[in-house]
């Protein structure tokens, strides 16, 4: 299976993760406080990147990978806490699309400026990918400044530069920078619950719905970094970038936000982007 391939499945594979995972991680941030919800749900995905790396005996990653993987957590968390009180303030369907373009460009630009431009067939799709999001972002009868837009934005910069970073680690490494993310996004949240005095951990009745996040986004992230080790990061990124898809649908399935036609041509649009982007 050629490396171009494997990006696009991988990145896919991400996106489908991170959508679940952001819909079940809004549930529960609306009934508690985010940053307790991303603990709980940083901790699990740590405990199953860690046996992952376990059972799959990759190497113990160097000093440098480590660090690539602690600084990248910092910013996923500050972008995940964002996204996640985004979720609970505001429409589901409308947050996420927005994280969404922003979590796509920087990426993008950043690859560019390393690797220059791709290929005509794939700059087209970026373009069709991005302005489906933005359709998807924009539900028809939506008048001013959506709630939450502001949170949403400093998400996708949170995301963007957690793609940035954690790509930057060795090939041969996957969970073991990614459990070191984890690791210092829990302590980071965990000294800033405590400062504010919030609830370090949400109630019993939400774990489920924790835990099903935690799991999925930490098997999101394995895919990214898969993605961006197969191909170019700006391809893995934009492929990830489309996870409002799932959240919107299952939003429309489980809370009964109505899909407009506008959302409904963005979706449309982001699957003839991937075509494109996969050439």
């Amino acid at each position: 299976m050629s490396s171009a391939l494997l990006t696009v499945i991988f990145g896919l594979a991400a996106s489908l993760c991170w959508g679940s995972g952001d819909f079940s991680g809004g549930l529960a941030s609306r009934r508690a406080n985010p940053s307790s919800v991303i603990i709980a749900a940083y901790a699990a995905g740590f405990v199953l990147l860690v046996a992952l790396a376990l059972l799959s005996r990759e190497q113990l990653p160097s000093a440098l990978d480590i660090m690539w993987g602690a600084v990248a957590g910092l910013a996923g968390a500050i972008g995940l806490a964002a996204f996640y009180q985004a979720l609970a303030s505001g429409r589901m369907g409308i947050a996420a699309p927005v994280s969404a373009v922003m979590t796509a460009a920087l990426p993008v630009l950043f690859n560019i400026l390393i690797a220059g431009l791709p290929g005509w067939l794939q700059v087209s799709g970026f373009l069709l990918a991005l302005i489906a999001i933005a359709l998807i972002s924009r539900p028809e009868g939506t008048k001013g400044r959506p709630e939450g837009i502001g949170l949403a934005l400093l998400a996708g910069c949170g995301f963007g530069i957690f793609f940035i970073l954690i790509s930057r680690v060795n090939h041969n490494s996957t969970f073991w920078p990614l459990a070191a993310a984890r690791f210092t996004a829990v302590i980071f949240l965990f000294i800033a619950v405590r400062v504010r005095g919030q609830q370090t951990l949400p109630k019993r009745s939400l774990l489920p719905l924790v835990l099903i996040a935690g799991v999925l986004d930490a098997m999101g992230n394995a895919f990214f970094v898969l993605a961006a080790h197969a191909g170019r990061l700006d391809v893995a990124a934009v492929l990830a970038s489309l996870y409002p898809a799932a959240t919107v649908i299952l939003a429309a399935i489980f809370l009964r936000e109505r899909m407009t036609r506008i959302q409904a041509v963005g979706i449309v649009l982001a699957l003839l982007a991937v075509p494109l982007i996969s050439v």
